[in-house]
């Protein structure tokens, strides 16, 4: 059974592959521009907050990073890159960390 993250991420994968982004061989090549992707995401995100571009924008920035974010899990889930549900790894990340120490241990 999934979860309402597990669904989401279904949905945005099932978009993707519509649209043709999960059209070529998905292979380690494919999966590092997927994270680059995410990455140049990110990059958007930073520029909207430090061009002061306004609260719509930085929402769709963040909104692109966890589309993104959750299409690749959902994708590498799907091809067996992965072998853990989303519901399932977040929770047990979240405890996780919550046993470590403040800031796991850095600076920052």
């Amino acid at each position: 059974m999934y979860s309402k993250v597990d669904k989401i991420a279904k949905k945005l994968h099932e978009v993707a592959v519509e649209k043709g982004f999960w059209d070529a061989v998905v292979d380690y090549d494919f999966l590092c521009t997927k994270l680059l992707l995410i990455h140049s995401e990110v990059t958007e995100a930073t520029e909207a907050l430090r061009k002061n571009k306004g609260p719509e924008e930085l929402a769709e920035e963040m909104a692109d990073i966890l589309i993104r974010t959750l299409d690749l899990y959902e994708g590498m889930y799907e091809y067996g890159y992965i072998s853990s549900d989303l519901s399932y790894i977040l929770e047990y990340k979240n405890k996780k960390n919550k046993e470590r120490e403040r800031l796991h241990g850095n600076n920052f």
